[in-house]
């Protein structure tokens, strides 16, 4: 596969394949890059519908001035922690769109990786405009709407501010959701059973979809219910495990 950056003309041949309503897979197949690399690109320029090819090669240009002048050589040195700050901020790029792709907006996105990827465990609003880069209304919208979701938590800090962290439960809400609005498409579907009748070529499709659902539903509820288990096993055994040795 192609490596360094998205060159001009691949930007217009990603720009012509979401004309053509192509897949990112497909594109990056044409192109000879990972599916990641087009679906961060597609989404940190304008999304599937406003992107724009010229557009997207002056940000990407301006980003590397700006990096270069902020900092100059200094992309390839570690951190006084011993990180490399370029591989970190790839990283963290990589995670945005992730969270992006959920259906989540760019700076909501940014925040949540921001707030998995502190060592503090928890960031102000005052630090989430420098690490981003954007407006304190941006953040607080931002906020609001993450919040809304149950995906952050806000704590009383020093003096007047608050501090924001990600909901440690918040992937076991996630996929009890999940298993919710599995079951709710179950019940549809059977609603359909009733109607169509359970021996009609309609009514044999849903009754299918509705055991899929089932089936899946309760797996992931299950799981879910494990892995929160597991999780809050693993973290009282290692709190326990200090005093345990003496």
């Amino acid at each position: 596969m192609a490596a360094g950056r998205l060159t001009r003309q691949e930007r217009h041949q990603i720009a012509l394949g979401l004309a053509d309503d192509l897949a990112y897979a497909e594109i990056a197949r044409r192109l000879g890059r990972p599916t990641s690399t087009v679906t961060r690109e597609v989404l940190r320029n304008g999304g599937p519908v406003g992107y724009r090819a010229d557009l997207a090669q002056r940000a990407t240009e301006h980003r590397a001035h700006q990096r270069r002048a902020a900092a100059p050589g200094a992309a390839r040195e570690p951190q006084a922690d011993g990180r490399d700050s370029a591989a970190v901020r790839a990283y963290e790029e990589t995670f945005t769109t992730l969270f992006m792709q959920s259906g989540l907006p760019r700076v909501a996105a940014g925040i949540l990786t921001s707030l998995y990827t502190t060592d503090a465990g928890s960031l102000t609003a005052a630090e989430l405009v420098r690490r981003l880069e954007v407006s304190p209304a941006s953040i607080s919208k931002a906020i609001a709407l993450l919040e809304g979701q149950g995906l952050v938590i806000r704590e009383r800090g020093e003096g007047r501010r608050e501090r924001y962290i990600a909901d440690a439960d918040v992937w076991y809400q996630s996929m009890i959701a999940a298993a919710r609005s599995n079951a709710l498409i179950a019940e549809t579907a059977r609603e359909g059973v009733r109607l169509l009748g359970d021996d009609t070529p309609a009514g044999v499709r849903l009754e299918n979809m509705a055991r899929f659902m089932d089936f899946v539903g309760d797996s992931i509820a299950r799981a879910a219910e494990q892995a929160r288990g597991l999780l809050a096993a693993g973290e009282s055994g290692s709190s326990a495990s200090p005093s345990a040795g003496s």
